[in-house]
C-alpha cells in the first residue's frame, strides 16, 4: 500500500451489509482471494520449470489472444511472492487460493522423470509466508495448465492415462505441503476445459477436431481423475494431516427468456446441467444428469458400478465459481452434436424487450446479475443435498486502458457495488440455510485473463505493466474490502435483518 500515488480519490466505505452479520451466520468464516499460476507466476522457462498446455496455446496460436499475450511473465508473482502476500494481509484477508504448477513441480509431467526442486521450495516458502503471516492457503492441485509433454504423449485428460498421473502428481504434493495445508481443490471448472478447450477451441488445447465426443471423453477422466485423488487423500493423508477436500466447477445462472413458457423453463435448467451438472451429478450420485444422457445418447460415456461408487461423494466441500447470468430459451435444431448444441439451448444476455439482464462489465461475456449467485446457491442445496459451499470465484472486470492515470484506475466504484450486492447474494442464500462458508474474491490483483490477456482487469490491486517492475497499487476496492473486514459494526444498513440466525456447521478446517 505504500506504492499508493498521492491524490488517488478514496470513496467513503459504504456497505448494505457487514462481516458482522456473516460471522452470526458461520463464525469461522474464510475471507479471500485468489489467484491462479499461469495467471501470475511467470518465470515461465525459469526455476525448473516445464512447459504447461497454455505455454503451448500462447506460443502456436498468438492469434487467439487479445493483443498476442501470453503468461512467460505474467504480473511477476514468481519473485514478488513475499510482496503479495502482504497485500493480503494489509486488506485484512485470512485466506490465500493459488494453485499449483504441475509444470513446476515435474518439468517432465510425472515423478519418474525427475522433480524440479527449486519448484517445490518456492510452493514451500509461499505456504511459510502465508502460515507466518496468518493467513490460510486453499491450494489447487491444477488450474488449466496440463504439462505440455503429457498432453503431446497421449493427449492430456483425453486419455485415461492421465489419471495416474494426475494421482502421482496429487499425493507428492500431499506428502511435501500437507502438514500445512490443510484444504485443497482438485481441479478448477473443469467443463470449461471441456467445453472450450475441446469444442470451441477457444483455450488450451484449443482442439475442434472432434466435438461430438471429445468434450465427454474429457470430462469422464477429469471426474475420475479428481475422486481418485479424493479416494488417495482420503486414505492416507486425512487423518493424519486434518484436512478437506474439494473441487471448484463454475456455473453461470439462467433465467427462462419467456417466464410464461415451459420450453423457456426447462431450457434454463438444461443449462445448468449441461455445465454445472455435467460434473455435480457424478459427484452425488455417480450418473451424469438425464437432461445429457437423454440429449447426447450413446456418445455420453458411462459409469462402471465400481466407478460410479468411486466417484460419488467425492468432496468434502464444493468450490463455487460464479460471474454473471443470461436468457435462456430452446435453440434450434442442429444436425452437428457438441456440448453447446447437444443442450438444445441458446442463450443471451438480453430479455424479449432487448433489456439486458445486467451491467455489462469490461469483457464481452460479462453481465452483471447479483440475484443469480442467491438463486444458483439455493438450486445446489434444492438439487444436490446442501452440500458445504466456499464461494472460490466472484469479481467484476474492467476493461485495461493503459493510457488512464493510476489515480483513475484504481478508483474502481462498480466493482465495490459488484462485490457489495453478491455479498448480499450470498448473506440471504446463507438465511435460508444454504452452508455457504467461505469468500474468495477473483483477483487478489490484475493478471493474465486467459483469451483476454491484459485487455482486462480483475483485480483488488492494480498492476502498472509498463514500469518494467510490475508494482502493485491498492484500488479503492481493496480499501473497502479492509474496511469491511476490520469494522466489526454494520454500515449504513436500512434493510431489515433477521434478529436470529442459525449457525452452519462443516466449515473449512484451519491448521494453526
Amino acid at each position: 500500500m505504500e506504492n499508493l500515488k498521492k491524490g488517488c480519490q478514496i470513496l467513503p466505505f459504504t456497505s448494505y451489509t457487514s462481516k458482522a452479520e456473516f460471522t452470526k451466520l458461520k463464525y469461522n468464516f474464510v475471507w479471500g482471494a485468489a489467484t491462479a499460476a499461469y495467471q501470475i507466476e511467470g518465470a515461465a522457462c525459469e526455476g525448473g520449470r516445464g512447459p504447461c498446455i497454455w505455454d503451448t496455446y500462447c506460443l502456436e496460436r498468438p492469434a487467439s489472444i487479445v493483443n498476442g499475450d501470453n503468461g512467460n511473465t505474467a504480473v511477476n508473482s514468481y519473485y514478488k511472492m513475499k510482496d503479495d502476500v502482504q497485500m493480503l494481509k494489509k486488506t485484512g484477508l485470512n485466506a490465500y487460493r493459488f494453485s499449483i504448477s504441475w509444470s513446476r513441480i515435474f518439468p517432465g509431467g510425472r515423478p519418474n522423470r525427475g522433480v524440479n526442486r527449486e519448484g517445490v521450495d518456492y510452493y514451500n516458502s509461499l505456504i511459510n509466508e502465508l502460515k507466518s503471516n496468518r493467513i490460510e492457503p486453499f491450494v489447487t492441485l491444477w488450474h488449466f495448465d496440463t504439462p505440455s509433454c503429457l498432453q503431446e504423449e497421449y493427449g492430456g485428460f483425453l486419455d485415461e492415462r492421465i489419471i495416474c498421473d494426475f494421482k502421482a502428481y496429487a499425493e507428492f504434493c500431499f506428502w511435501e505441503f500437507g502438514d500445512r495445508v490443510v484444504n485443497w481443490i482438485t481441479l478448477n471448472e473443469p467443463a470449461n476445459h471441456c467445453q472450450y478447450g475441446y469444442d470451441m477451441g477457444g483455450v488450451a488445447p484449443g482442439r475442434t477436431k472432434n466435438p461430438t465426443t471429445e468434450p465427454y471423453i474429457v470430462a469422464h477422466n477429469m471426474i475420475l481423475s479428481h475422486a481418485t485423488v479424493v479416494e488417495l487423500y482420503r486414505q492416507r493423508f486425512q487423518e493424519s494431516q486434518g484436512g478437506q477436500i474439494g473441487i471448484t466447477l463454475d456455473s453461470l445462472h439462467f433465467e427462462p427468456l419467456d417466464p410464461h413458457k415451459k420450453e423457456d423453463k426447462d431450457a434454463a435448467i438444461r443449462a445448468i446441467d449441461f455445465h454445472f451438472g455435467w460434473f455435480m451429478e457424478p459427484l452425488v450420485r455417480g450418473k451424469y444428469p438425464d437432461t445429457m444422457i437423454k440429449n447426447v445418447g450413446s456418445r455420453l460415456p458411462e459409469f462402471t458400478k465400481e466407478e460410479a461408487n468411486l466417484v460419488k461423494g467425492s468432496y468434502d466441500f464444493l468450490g463455487l465459481n460464479y460471474y454473471c447470468s443470461y436468457y435462456a430459451t430452446i435453440g434450434k435444431p442442429d444436425d452437428v452434436g457438441s456440448v453447446t448444441k447437444d443442450s438444445n439451448v441458446h442463450s443471451q444476455p438480453e430479455d424479449l424487450d432487448d433489456k439486458p439482464i445486467g451491467e455489462k462489465g469490461g469483457v464481452y461475456w460479462f453481465y452483471s446479475y447479483p440475484p443469480g449467485l442467491h438463486k444458483l446457491l439455493v438450486h445446489i442445496k434444492k438439487a444436490y443435498g446442501n452440500p458445504v459451499i466456499i464461494i472460490t470465484e466472484n469479481g467484476w472486470p474492467d476493461e485495461a486502458n493503459n493510457h488512464v492515470k493510476l489515480e483513475e484506475a484504481c478508483v474502481d466504484k462498480k466493482r465495490i457495488d459488484y462485490y457489495n450486492a453478491h455479498l448480499q447474494s450470498v448473506l440471504q442464500a446463507m438465511k435460508e440455510h444454504v452452508k455457504v462458508v467461505g469468500y474468495f474474491a477473483w483477483s487478489l490483483m490484475d493478471n493474465f485473463e486467459w483469451g483476454s490477456g491484459y485487455s482486462v482487469r480483475f483485480g483488488l490491486f492494480y498492476v502498472d505493466y509498463k514500469d518494467g517492475k510490475y508494482t502493485r497499487y491498492p484500488k479503492n476496492s481493496a480499501m473497502w474490502f479492509m474496511n469491511f473486514l476490520k469494522n466489526p459494526k454494520k454500515l449504513h444498513d436500512t434493510r431489515k435483518r433477521n434478529a436470529e440466525s442459525e449457525s452452519i456447521d462443516s466449515g473449512p478446517q484451519s491448521k494453526k
